[in-house]
């Protein structure tokens, strides 16, 4: 099953013809990482990008909404259910978010709907591959002596609509201590342990997952020194690459 799975992602890559100068120079051999798209700051605009640069790449469905049960108390599932009432019935839509990552410091979120649940699936997980971006890992506890990136270098903020959330750098060992569907996106990102507050309306998970992955962007934005790079371990998406954007 795993060969037959392999050609057919071949086939599929083999037909995939770029429609962006940055796809053909993917085809073509001539772009080899991700991270050189990434910090040009070019947008990219197909999924097969990220495909071949990433091969490694994970998908996983973040549980957003209820299936319905006695009193409200139905399980979790991935689709959130909407209705719009009309004069000829009711016309049902199907929301659902998908979170990409290569457990490597390269993670992204991706919103979908559509009126049928698998469309919906698709396009959430191509929006998360076209959102994909790179983050910072470290080890910025003050409890912390180890010297592997395991953690985040340094407290960050993030926040959507009312719910605000902030992770904060653990020693090893400590996990993720967040909520489940927050765990997943750090667990893709290639973060091991963190602590975390939130406020606000968390209960909204949509919110509090564009609270955690903006969170997530702010590790990049703030100017890091030789000096702090050396002392909290910082590395700019994979470990292999030990190269730090120092500003």
């Amino acid at each position: 099953m795993s060969e037959r799975k392999e050609q057919k992602e071949v086939d599929h890559m083999d037909a995939w013809q770029p429609k962006t100068e940055t796809g053909r120079q993917v085809k073509d051999g001539i772009i080899k990482d991700i991270d050189e798209v990434l910090d040009s700051g070019k947008a990219i605009f197909e999924a097969q990008i990220v495909e071949v640069l990433l091969p490694t790449l994970e998908t996983d469905l973040l549980l957003i909404g209820q299936s319905k049960g006695k009193f409200g108390g139905g399980a979790r599932r991935v689709f959130k259910q909407t209705q719009k009432k009309t004069m000829e019935g009711n016309k049902p839509k199907f929301s659902t978010y998908a979170v990409v990552g290569d457990r490597n410091g390269h993670v992204g979120l991706g919103f979908g709907k559509a009126k049928e649940t698998v469309p919906a699936r698709e396009k959430a997980i191509r929006n998360a591959k076209l959102n994909i971006i790179k983050i910072r890992r470290g080890s910025g506890s003050w409890e912390d002596n180890d010297n592997q990136p395991h953690s985040i270098p340094f407290k960050v903020t993030g926040k959507c609509g009312s719910v605000e959330i902030t992770l904060i750098p653990a020693p090893p060992g400590k996990g993720l201590i967040i909520e489940k569907e927050c765990k997943k996106l750090l667990e893709l990102a290639g973060i091991q342990d963190v602590w975390s507050h939130t406020i606000g309306q968390t209960k909204t998970k949509t919110n509090l997952l564009e609270a955690c992955f903006d969170a997530l962007k702010q590790l990049m934005k703030v100017k890091v020194s030789s000096e702090m790079i050396k002392q909290n371990n910082i590395v700019d998406g994979s470990i292999a690459k030990v190269t730090v954007s120092e500003e």
